[in-house]
């Protein structure tokens, strides 16, 4: 007996592709907290798919001409936060893609709101840990996290943030699984909500 006959699920692959190509029927939008995977998930997610990612931060990069801890030091959050929710805007005008939010833009109802109308949302939620080691790879560019203890300052914004969070169409969690199964269930779980066609 084969090893394959003795075993016969070892034969399989992990993950098989879409037996057709899916496109999306509306902007898929993932939110969460800084750290949670939302760009790494996005653009493999896209990637997959054959459609357009944005990260949000890197369009307000591009429209205010410089860095988000920049923004941040010379306008202040309020500013920051101004011109993110026009950026959104315009970004969910356009045609369907996958978007990626920075960790505060979806506690804004009117960007919200924007998202429910245009878009599905979706939170990648990861524990505290998770989002702690996966900060701390970045340091200096998240400009919340530079004010004191990275740990305290998640666990607040965790308590802040989740309950809104929590409106989101659909949740997935999102921990030390790999990228391109987190990828693979999400993509199935769209389909079934009838966002990839």
């Amino acid at each position: 007996m084969t090893n394959h006959e003795a075993h016969p699920e070892a034969a399989l692959p992990i993950e098989t592709p879409p037996a057709r190509r899916l496109n999306l029927t509306r902007h898929v939008v993932l939110v969460g907290l800084m750290g949670a995977g939302k760009s790494a998930v996005g653009r493999r997610m896209a990637a997959v798919l054959h459609a357009p990612f944005i990260d949000a931060d890197d369009a307000i990069v591009e429209a205010a001409g410089m860095s988000v801890p920049d923004i941040f030091a010379s306008h202040g959050e309020a500013e920051f936060r101004a011109l993110e929710r026009r950026v959104i805007a315009r970004l969910l005008a356009g045609p369907p893609h996958v978007l990626a939010l920075g960790g505060g833009a979806f506690v804004d109802p009117l960007t919200r709101e924007r998202v429910r109308a245009s878009g599905f949302s979706v939170w990648l939620r990861a524990d505290l840990d998770t989002l702690v080691a996966r900060t701390a790879r970045k340091k200096g560019s998240r400009p919340l996290l530079d004010a004191g203890d990275p740990r305290t300052i998640l666990a607040e914004l965790m308590e802040r943030r989740h309950p809104v969070y929590a409106e989101a169409a659909m949740v997935v969690d999102s921990g030390d699984q790999p990228v391109d199964r987190l990828v693979h269930e999400l993509i199935g779980r769209l389909a079934e909500a009838g966002v990839l066609a």
